[in-house]
């Protein structure tokens, strides 16, 4: 299995984390952004999109956005479960994941930032405020959602789907100086995370292809 991905590529790192809970081995290819390496055409024909990751399965087969990577992994290696047992367990999960993959993530990820510097003419100080702003709200309402579900993971005491996408955000939050201190639990979750293996091997500094200058 093959792992189309960047080090600091927040969707990247959600399919790491599941990679490592699920326990299935893989291996990287990376495809640095910075220099537009994932616009290349053969990896175009791996994902049509262009965009980071893409998971190239045992079978040769492309599956490209990580939600859908997401969900092939719990379908196709159901142990141990990403997901909670009851549908309405279920579907709180994904909704706080979609928060971050709908809501959150797209507004801040590197090809919207580019786009308000080089389109818009955005200076840094107000790329930086836009990313705050919308980390800011997204984490606000997950907090809420936290308070009515979360143990020491983002539902109740194991790791889910959630917190696959949690930490990748927190990630992206810290490089962007945003305040966290209104979200306690979700600071929490970060910090109970951090303590597994598969979340300590899928983080960006511990990549391959990270830049540790």
């Amino acid at each position: 299995m093959i792992l189309h991905g960047y080090w600091r590529s927040s969707a990247s790192y959600r399919v790491r984390i599941a990679l490592g809970l699920k326990g299935v081995s893989f291996e990287q290819v990376t495809h640095d952004l910075r220099t537009s390496a994932h616009k290349s055409a053969d990896y175009g024909f791996i994902n049509p999109q262009h965009l980071v990751p893409a998971l190239e399965t045992d079978d040769g087969t492309s599956l490209i956005q990580s939600p859908a990577i997401l969900e092939w992994l719990e379908e196709r290696y159901p142990s141990p479960p990403l997901l909670p047992e009851t549908s309405y367990d279920r579907a709180i999960v994904r909704t706080m994941a979609a928060m971050i993959g709908c809501d959150i993530h797209p507004l801040n990820n590197l090809r919207v930032l580019a786009s308000l510097k080089t389109d818009l003419h955005a200076q840094q100080h107000q790329v930086d405020a836009w990313t705050a702003r919308w980390i800011s709200e997204g984490f606000s309402a997950l907090e809420t959602l936290l308070e009515r579900h979360s143990g020491e993971f983002a539902f109740g005491n194991a790791p889910t789907l959630a917190d696959c996408y949690i930490v990748p955000q927190v990630y992206s939050a810290r490089r962007f100086n945003v305040d966290l201190s209104p979200f306690p639990l979700v600071q929490k979750i970060d910090g109970t995370a951090a303590l597994l293996p598969a979340f300590a091997a899928a983080h960006p500094m511990a990549q391959p292809d990270a830049d540790k200058s």
